[in-house]
């Protein structure tokens, strides 16, 4: 009996442990990163597995999909039979109508809030994912060019400064090709960037506009993420490819090629428990331990 009790007294103790270190690292982990790149390169997956493997160590982490796919949240583990909770919010006619006044589509030219209070969305509109990762599907802003001062905008824009408010969360952001969409919004509270390239030209051309633009936002911290990294020669002709433009980041990181993602898709969950875990799982682990880093120098 008195080894039963001692047993359970030590399940007690690690447990109040766990749950000790479980909050000290919710109340430290705060920063926010986005994370762009050509589609095609693995941001989404990237995005996925960073934020599993922050949410594992103990943070907060709210994952926001803005990428015109929205496949953020089946990389993260929602079932594709549950798709019908996915509603992005700048298709989210109701919500939007609540926020700032007017139904998209409808009543042009009339008045409408430009800063309207989104303070509920990830409470309303918020997914659980798998190891407790909250999930914010937004959809895309319609790009400055068209011109378009509309709802839809306002109400995403009004989510974004949102965002960069909510206290004690990793927020990671996987984003379209660029970051300009958003501009100062955006810029005010995301401290790191994250751009994704293979080591194709286009893909690298991509990442190179993209660091320049988040670099005159005055985003401060700039990382490089080169993924499907096959040998030497694709490391030499990624340096060539940047050339100068490799001094606009702090890191620069090489992920091997891994076929076995491709088993996985569209959930690439199970890259995390892979045993032993390949070296694309061990590099991406020290990606995320960097982000941290920066992340306390906020």
């Amino acid at each position: 009996m008195d080894k039963d009790i001692r047993e359970s007294r030590k399940r007690l103790q690690a447990t109040a442990r766990a749950i000790a270190e479980k909050t000290r690292k919710e109340k430290e982990g705060e920063f926010r990163v986005v994370v762009a790149g050509k589609g095609g390169a693995g941001k989404t997956t990237i995005t996925a597995l960073l934020a599993r493997l922050f949410s594992r160590d103990g943070y907060r982490v709210l994952a926001v999909d803005e990428d015109p796919q929205m496949n953020l949240p089946f990389a993260l583990g929602i079932p594709e039979t549950e798709a019908e909770k996915v509603i992005p919010l700048n298709i989210n006619l109701d919500y939007i109508e609540e926020k700032v006044g007017v139904r998209p589509g409808e009543g042009w030219g009339l008045m409408f809030r430009l800063n309207p209070d989104v303070t509920d969305v990830v409470e309303r509109f918020g997914i659980k994912g798998p190891d407790n990762v909250n999930i914010l599907v937004m959809g895309t802003v319609i790009q400055a060019a068209a011109g378009c001062l509309c709802p839809e905008n306002a109400l995403l824009e009004s989510v974004v400064r949102y965002v960069n408010l909510r206290d004690g969360e990793i927020i990671i952001m996987d984003t379209q090709a660029g970051v300009e969409h958003f501009g100062r919004a955006l810029a005010k509270g995301f401290t790191q960037a994250l751009l994704v390239s293979d080591p194709t030209f286009n893909s690298v051309q991509v990442a190179k506009k993209a660091g320049e633009l988040a670099k005159q936002l005055g985003i401060p911290w700039l990382h490089l993420l080169i993924n499907r990294v096959k040998d030497k020669r694709d490391r030499e002709r990624v340096k060539q490819l940047f050339g100068d433009s490799l001094k606009l980041f702090e890191e620069v990181f090489y992920l091997p090629y891994e076929e076995s993602i491709l088993g996985f898709e569209p959930n690439v969950g199970p890259m995390l428990d892979l045993l032993p875990p390949p070296p694309f799982m061990e590099i991406l682990r020290q990606i995320k331990e960097t982000l941290i880093l920066y992340g306390e120098k906020d």
